[in-house]
């Protein structure tokens, strides 16, 4: 059969995937040449300091989403009556203060490791946990500030009882959020038990924009800003009002953060994303839901992943990913997900997701945990990262293949993922033509005259003659192979005069994709 040019349908789609950067804070500031955001989930300061140097500015990454980098309480198996050997990843989502100590690192550590990833064209993008403090306990943070949760005390902010929401402001009989699509509760209410901030209050807007412009002057280039949803967008307007401009040594005069705002939402339903549109990008959890959808239970095939696009929010609003350090944890409770545990899966969804010019990417770099199933729950998503005997987070080594060694997955140093980063790098700004398909399942497209770039999510073979949008000439694939001694290692496509070339994938081998681009001409 023969492969059908959507040329019409493209035309229309493209309207709502122009590459742009939308309002004032939606500049992700890469620099030139790079457009991949990656997710380094509980490294050490020092260690992302190093992979900056080494991997991820030669690679062509434009930025590193950091954990929270603030005194988060410290919580071990005495502090709740659980048998844990290991700290769990969440408490880096309890702020105890806004000092910069924590397992990652302390201040001397962050600074260096900011100031060594921007020489390296690499941006740092802090975490930014700033609806709320701990949960309703005591206890001491990672810089060993103490806090008491019952009388919302944190004095080394200082945080008092004013400076927190109580009962009398949410409404609900305990406090806590039970409908997450009432407005008013879902952000005057506590999350999951968390102490709820006053952000509409000077004063706790004061210490918050205070917190994030010390980051600001160290040299970060913005902020993912969690449980986003669960504050007033006025109050967040009025916050990102007060932040200074970007460090001018690294981004030039005048330039405002970067922002993408958690708000987890699902389905074609943007009522919630729609009113933060104006604060920066939002975190699209549908799109790696529908990727999940197509690539893990066949619920979805790719011939409808276009018309899909038309029920998000516009690309220059979105930040999009395949799996986060939240939804590879929830056994699906919050709808499919894809995590590194679905390998081929994972680097097939990725691939799609850097090929195509939809929203801000970000790619997931994990560690593994000891799953245990009990009713289809697993119960150690809770644990930490890698540690050392004395709880301390292990370092990062690499191994001579350039994977990691350990528990570390490093998804973005697997071969597929960090060369359809460059991909992306080359392709950049050029408009999606040439969408082709004949099966379900079978998927092509060029990236204007530059990428060309084809797929197969099921166990079918794709031989076919494709329009690919490209000069006359070899192309090495570069999922395959690399350039080496003026010739390809892996699979070499010839586009003939046309810009037609004869392409070949078996859905059932291990990465049924490939994709070529300019400068993977064998003709340099």
């Amino acid at each position: 059969m023969r492969f059908i040019n959507a040329v019409l349908q493209i035309t229309v789609l493209t309207v709502c995937i122009v590459q742009g950067f939308g309002g004032p804070y939606n500049d992700p500031h890469c620099a030139p040449g790079r457009s991949v955001i990656v997710h380094l989930f509980e490294w050490k300061w020092t260690d992302i300091k190093l992979e900056c140097d080494r991997f991820l500015g030669p690679k062509g990454y434009c930025g590193v989403q950091i954990s929270p980098p603030n005194e988060n309480a410290v919580i071990t198996n005495t502090t709740f009556i659980f048998d844990w050997a290991t700290r769990p990843w969440w408490e880096r989502y309890q702020p105890v203060s806004y000092n910069l100590v924590t397992r990652s690192g302390d201040a001397q550590e962050f600074r260096e490791m900011v100031e060594t990833c921007n020489h390296a064209g690499v941006r740092i993008y802090v975490d930014a946990v700033i609806n709320h403090m701990t949960a309703n306990f005591s206890g001491v943070g990672t810089d060993g500030s103490s806090f008491d949760a019952h009388v919302c005390s944190y004095p080394t902010v200082p945080y008092t009882q004013v400076n927190c929401n109580g009962q009398d402001v949410c409404g609900t009989d305990d406090g806590v959020i039970h409908d997450y699509n009432n407005e008013k509760e879902a952000r005057d209410c506590s999350l999951f038990g968390l102490v709820d901030l006053a952000l509409g209050t000077d004063d706790v807007r004061r210490k918050i924009a205070s917190y994030l412009n010390t980051l600001i002057d160290i040299g970060v280039a913005g902020f993912r800003i969690d449980a986003a949803k669960h504050m007033w967008p006025g109050d967040l307007s009025v916050l990102f009002s007060r932040l200074n401009d970007l460090k001018t040594e690294y981004f030039g005069t005048g330039k405002r953060s970067f922002i993408y705002q958690e708000i987890i939402e699902f389905k074609t339903s943007k009522a919630f994303s729609k009113q933060y549109v104006q604060t920066g990008r939002v975190t699209n959890f549908q799109y790696g839901m529908d990727m999940a959808e197509i690539f893990l239970r066949d619920n979805l095939n790719l011939s409808q992943f276009v018309p899909t696009l038309e029920s998000y929010l516009p690309s220059e609003d979105s930040l999009v990913f395949i799996s986060n350090h939240d939804n590879q944890r929830t056994n699906g409770s919050e709808g499919p997900a894809i995590s590194f545990f679905d390998e081929k899966a994972y680097v097939l969804a990725t691939g799609l997701m850097l090929a195509h010019p939809y929203g801000v990417p970000r790619v997931m770099s994990s560690y593994r945990w000891n799953r245990h199933f009990e009713n289809g729950e697993d119960k150690n998503n809770w644990q930490g990262p890698p540690h050392n005997a004395d709880m301390s987070t292990a370092n990062v080594v690499i191994n001579d293949d350039l994977s990691c060694a350990g528990d570390w997955v490093c998804e973005h140093r697997w071969t597929p993922i960090f060369k359809m980063v460059n991909f992306r790098n080359v392709v950049h700004g050029s408009p999606l033509q040439n969408w082709q398909s004949t099966t379900p399942n079978q998927m092509a497209f060029s990236r204007g005259n530059r990428g060309f770039f084809a797929i197969v999510s099921d166990n079918s073979i794709l031989n076919e003659k494709l329009n690919t949008g490209l000069p006359v000439g070899t192309y090495c694939d570069v999922i395959s192979g690399d350039y080496v001694n003026s010739a390809c290692t892996g699979k070499t496509i010839h586009v003939d005069a046309t810009g037609r070339a004869h392409v070949h994938i078996n859905g059932n081998s291990a990465t049924p994709m490939i994709a070529i681009h300019i400068d993977s001409s064998l003709a340099r």
